[in-house]
C-alpha cells in the first residue's frame, strides 16, 4: 500500500476512531504532506533513520522554531505509531526524538491593563443622540459580555464562538462546554460575567440562536461571530484602553489561569478548568506564578534576624 493511501487512512483514523477535531486533522495532514513532499518516497518502508536525520536538517535550515519543528515530528511519530498498530512495516516511532525546545514565555498583560480592557466597552454603552445609538449600545454590551466570559471561564476562542443562547443557563453559575477531542468540562461564571451576558441578551432583538453575533443595522443581517472577529474586537479595545501589547482571546485564557494559581488554586484544578489533557501543558503557568515567590520570600523570610 502506498504512502498516499496510508496517509489518507491515518487521517480518517484520527477523525473517526480517535475523535480528533477537524482542525487537528488538518494540521496533521499539512505536516505529513510536507514530510512526503520532502522525502519523495512511495512506500513507508523507505522511512529510515537517515531520512529522518535529513528531514530534521531540512526543517532546521528553514529557520523554524524548535517548538514548530517538534509539531512536524510529532505528526510523523504518531503516523508511525498508527502504522505499527496496523502491522505495517516501517521505522519504529521511538526512533524519532523531539528537539529540546526552550520554555515557552507567556505574553501576559498586567492586572491594571486587564481592568482597563474589561472597562473599555463601558465608554460606548451610553452612546446617545444618534440613529445608531441602540445599534452601538448592543455591540458594546456584546463586547463586554465576550471579554467578561473569556476571563471568567478561560474558554478557548473556538469554544466561545460555538456557544448558543441556550448553552448558558443564567439561573446557574456554571455550564458545560465541549472542548478539544470532544471532551466535556464544566466552567464557572463570575457575577460580572453573568450580568454582562444578561445585559447583552436583554438588548438583543434578533432570533439568531448563536450567543455572540455580528450585529448589522438590520437585525436580519446578524450572524455568528468567528474567532477572527473576536480577535479584532479585543484588538480594538486594547488600543482604546491604551495597551501597547498584543491582546488576544488566548491571553485572556492565560490571565484566567494565572489569576487562579496566584490566588492559591492547585495545578490539577486549573488543568481541569482549562480542559488540558496533560498536566505538562498546564505547567507552563507555574513559570509565571513562580515570579511571585520573590515577593513572598522578601515579605516573610528572615524577619527574626537582626
Amino acid at each position: 500500500m502506498g504512502t498516499k493511501e496510508l496517509h489518507r487512512q491515518f487521517l480518517e483514523h484520527l477523525e473517526i476512531e480517535r475523535g480528533r477535531s477537524l482542525k487537528t486533522v488538518e494540521n496533521y495532514d499539512r505536516y505529513l504532506k510536507k514530510f512526503f513532499d520532502f522525502s519523495k518516497i512511495y512506500s513507508v518502508s523507505g522511512i529510515d533513520d537517515d531520512l529522518i536525520r535529513r528531514y530534521r536538517l531540512y526543517l532546521n535550515h528553514r529557520g523554524l522554531k524548535k517548538r514548530t519543528q517538534n509539531y512536524h515530528l510529532i505528526a510523523l511519530r504518531n503516523f508511525l505509531k498508527y502504522l505499527a498498530w496496523r502491522g505495517v512495516e516501517s521505522l519504529s516511532p521511538e526512533r524519532i526524538l523531539l528537539a529540546k525546545a526552550p520554555e515557552r514565555d507567556l505574553d501576559l498583560i498586567t492586572v491594571e491593563e486587564l481592568e482597563r480592557l474589561l472597562g473599555a466597552p463601558q465608554t460606548e454603552v451610553g452612546l446617545q443622540g444618534s440613529p445608531k445609538s441602540d445599534f452601538g449600545k448592543v455591540k458594546a454590551l456584546r463586547d463586554q459580555a465576550i471579554m467578561e466570559l473569556l476571563f471568567s471561564t478561560g474558554l478557548r476562542v473556538s469554544e466561545l464562538t460555538s456557544l448558543d443562547r441556550d448553552s448558558v443557563d443564567l439561573a446557574k453559575d456554571e455550564f458545560s462546554i465541549r472542548g478539544k477531542g470532544e471532551k466535556v468540562r464544566v466552567v464557572f461564571l463570575s457575577p460580572s460575567a453573568k450580568k454582562a451576558i444578561k445585559d447583552y441578551l436583554d438588548k438583543r432583538q434578533d432570533m439568531v440562536e448563536a450567543m455572540f453575533v455580528s450585529h448589522g443595522i438590520n437585525s436580519k443581517e446578524s450572524s455568528r461571530l468567528t474567532p477572527r472577529s473576536i480577535e479584532r474586537i479585543l484588538k480594538y479595545y486594547a488600543i482604546k484602553a491604551g495597551i501597547s501589547k498584543k491582546v488576544t482571546p488566548h491571553i485572556l485564557r492565560h490571565m484566567f489561569a494565572t489569576d487562579l494559581l496566584i490566588n492559591g488554586a492547585d495545578l490539577r484544578s486549573v488543568q481541569a478548568l482549562l480542559g488540558h489533557s496533560s498536566i505538562s501543558t498546564t505547567q507552563v503557568y507555574t513559570h509565571v506564578t513562580d515570579k511571585s515567590l520573590r515577593e513572598i520570600h522578601k515579605a516573610f523570610h528572615g524577619k527574626r534576624r537582626k
